[in-house]
């Protein structure tokens, strides 16, 4: 990495003959006193050309003929946008933000972005991104995103696993509002527990994240920040209805309640109950399904004293029917009469974030998160049963404030976790207490032109892990205009929660052994690894429209990995890494505005993802090598007001072959190819526009009707030492067609 930075910071300089800008910015106040803002934020939008105002408040800027918007910005001020056609002294007067939320400064905004400024690789999805799809919960957001994978964990529970960087979802901080929420108990079914309409935006950071939000972090971070009851509809209801018999509810209410304080009742419900089985294998292609989702959510903000405030509450009872067509819960559970499966899931979570800014200083604020939740899972696949309570208490504090001026930003505190494990597996009870505290510092370095650092670092005591180190760096260098290359390191430490994390074990005949006992956790020793990662940002103009082009490498390096090796068809074996595990990943994306109104998105990625097995080195089951990616959406808009009446979104996906587990050792009838066949899968949707407040959609998943012919092994019998669940490497329903409907009160 010290190699690497000392070669950008030589990258040859173009001596360009410029014009230049200067200025001052000044703080607009009633009592007409001059007061300079140093370290006030001066730059040219969409560029990375800036300049940070000196202890007077005067700025110098580079100005070319074809920069014609100049933002200016400072923590606890309104930011600003002028308008400029030629060089000229500027001297412009910042109000005092009345707002503590972030400004946003756009043309035409984006619905998924990346920043050229940002020392981390991040990509914000926005709301409307989320619309192009049916996006019933979290884990059904990423359909259009080419950075990450979504397919089912197995043929009967309907589970939606993602992945990025080649690792799937327990290798990655999913956070809500940067509070760790999708862990532990909640890891395997927790994205679905998250409604797609509660979601305002979501970012996804490749690499490893800040050290501000733990320790556990090693592909990545996805941040869903929900809607807020203050800017939010008053009124929302979402109806949805597809031909998989499921039937969905969403519903917003909010309410200012006064200056300051606002609320909203976010209720969510959703029911499947037909029964659905075109591939004659004698199991459901889709479980049975009930959930019930309730969160309150109250806002505070007072600016003139530079408070905010968030408090949630939510409720969620989740129940998920699978198996044979012919199982009946009331006569058939935990017997050999027909086999099935029963999730029950009760979960209820209270969490609050404070923030205060300085009124005085408005650089330097304070943050303080605290969580807690309950989460009971009671289930059983077939014969086995696996229960799980997890009790978990989270808490930050984060100060902020600046060194010398706004180039240098600094953000330390200290954190504490704990968590409770009750679960039953195998017929044995597993219980055990983790607990941990920690101090973080991350400096943050911007010269708002070529060159962003942020360096972390923290120190964590953990009852079970004992005391270690993370380092965290990014950085990001604009070798000129419209670019930005960026490189990561960072070092991430987990404990593996085996069951919850594999429920899919459960759902085969497999016998399940741990083969290491000396551990501190199921008697395996933590999950280490660092993350590499390197990208490069270019925007340019095509044929007169925008584009830019995005290509990214990351490398994961495991220094002690908990292996899940599925090697032995009739095993399943836990344990210790004894040589190299590693997952490579390259992506190569580019985004073009082919005209107006009209997007088109493509992708392409290569991974390589290996671990040594006891049986060898061997590529991770069920992972295409090969994926490439295309969507592309269009609006057809009224010409007099310029409002879409019409929205179509298409996407492509193509996997290659995927490989199997061994099947070797199983009779010839249950052997499977090396290889699975490829997928290519098409999804697109419609979206009619009558008016501001109401909005009708039809779309459809899959249509060209791929299926995998038999996704259960052993389906004539279940109970029986060849049946499994897991070999799932496509769609098992087939086409599915969906319409809904949105209406909206502002």
């Amino acid at each position: 990495m010290k190699h690497f930075i000392y070669i950008i910071l030589l990258f040859p300089l173009l001596s360009l003959s410029q014009d230049k800008i200067e200025g001052v910015i000044l703080e607009a106040n009633t009592n007409n006193e001059t007061i300079p803002l140093a370290g006030a934020n001066v730059f040219w939008l969409d560029t990375s050309v800036g300049a940070v105002t000196d202890i007077d408040g005067k700025f110098s800027l580079a100005y070319q003929s074809s920069y014609t918007k100049l933002v200016i910005s400072y923590v606890g001020y309104t930011t600003d946008t002028l308008t400029i056609t030629s060089p000229k002294y500027i001297k412009h007067y910042l109000n005092l933000s009345s707002e503590l939320g972030e400004i946003t400064v756009t043309g035409r905004k984006q619905t998924s972005a990346k920043s050229y400024l940002n020392a981390q690789n991040i990509t914000t999805v926005s709301s409307a991104e989320l619309l192009k799809a049916a996006c019933c919960n979290l884990s059904e957001s990423f359909e259009t995103n080419p950075s990450i994978d979504v397919n089912f964990s197995d043929a009967v529970t309907g589970t939606r696993q993602i992945k990025m960087l080649g690792l799937t979802s327990k290798y990655i901080l999913i956070t809500t509002e940067n509070i760790p929420s999708i862990r532990g108990a909640s890891q395997a079914f927790g994205l679905s527990f998250i409604p797609g309409t509660w979601v305002e935006s979501i970012q996804i950071t490749k690499g490893a994240g800040s050290v501000v939000n733990g320790f556990e972090s090693i592909a990545g971070q996805i941040n869903a920040e929900l809607q807020k009851p203050s800017i939010d509809d008053k009124l929302f209801v979402n109806l949805y209805g597809s031909v998989n018999g499921r039937l969905e509810l969403n519903t917003h209410i909010n309410t200012t309640i006064s200056d300051k304080w606002s609320t909203g009742l976010y209720l969510h419900g959703n029911i499947r109950d037909r029964r659905f089985d075109k591939n004659d294998d004698g199991f459901l292609d889709v479980p049975l399904k009930k959930q019930i989702n309730v969160m309150n959510r109250w806002q505070y903000t007072n600016p003139e004293k530079g408070l905010v405030s968030f408090i949630n509450v939510r409720y969620l009872n989740d129940n998920n029917q699978a198996g044979q067509v012919s199982f009946d819960p009331d006569t058939d559970r935990l017997t050999t009469n027909a086999w099935g499966s029963e999730i029950d899931t009760e979960r209820f979570e209270i969490s609050t974030k404070f923030g205060y800014v300085n009124p005085e200083v408005p650089w330097q604020s304070l943050g303080v998160q605290l969580a807690y939740s309950h989460h009971s899972q009671n289930s059983y696949f077939g014969l086995n049963t696996y229960d799980i309570n997890h009790n978990s208490v989270y808490s930050n504090v984060i100060y902020n404030t600046i060194i010398s001026d706004s180039r240098h930003k600094i953000k330390t505190g200290l954190g504490f976790t704990y968590d409770h494990y009750d679960e039953f597996a195998l017929n044995t009870e597993f219980e055990r207490s983790e607990r941990s505290a920690g101090a973080f510092f991350e400096y943050a370095y911007d010269d708002l032109d070529k060159l962003t650092l942020t360096a972390g670092l923290r120190f964590d005591t953990h009852n079970l892990l004992g005391e270690f180190i993370t380092p965290r760096l990014h950085a990001r260098f604009t070798p000129w205009e419209k670019s930005a290359l960026r490189a990561s390191i960072g070092r991430g430490k987990r404990s593996a929660n085996i069951f919850a994390e594999n429920q899919n074990i459960f759902a085969t005949s497999r016998a399940i052994s741990i083969l290491n006992t000396d551990g501190n956790i199921y008697g395996l020793d933590p999950e280490i690894a660092w993350n590499y990662g390197i990208s490069y940002l270019q925007g340019f103009n095509l044929f007169g429209r925008k584009a830019d082009v995005i290509l990214d490498f990351y490398r994961t390096d495991f220094k002690n990995q908990v292996v899940v090796d599925w090697e032995n068809p009739q095993q399943v074996n836990f344990y210790n890494l004894e040589g190299d595990s590693y997952a490579n990943s390259f992506q190569i994306e580019l985004n073009y505005n082919v005209f107006e109104h009209f997007d088109f998105r493509t992708a392409y990625k290569y991974y390589d993802v290996k671990t040594d097995y006891i049986s060898g080195k061997l590529s991770k089951p069920l992972i295409p090598k090969h994926r490439f990616f295309a969507n592309a959406s269009y609006e057809l808009r009224n010409e007099v007001d310029e409002i879409a009446k019409w929205k179509f979104d298409i996407t492509y996906n193509w996997l290659s072959e995927q490989r199997y587990a061994s099947t070797a050792l199983n009779p010839i009838e249950f052997q499977l190819p090396n290889e699975s066949p490829t997928v290519g899968t098409l999804n697109a949707q419609v979206t009619k526009v009558f008016s501001p407040k109401f909005e009708v959609y039809l779309g459809g998943e899959n249509i060209t009707n791929v299926r995998q012919s038999n996704p259960i092994l052993g389906a004539d019998d279940p109970f029986g030492p060849n049946f499994d669940t897991t070999f799932v490497y496509g769609p098992i329903f087939g086409s599915m067609y969906y319409a809904g409907l949105r209406f909206k009160i502002k």
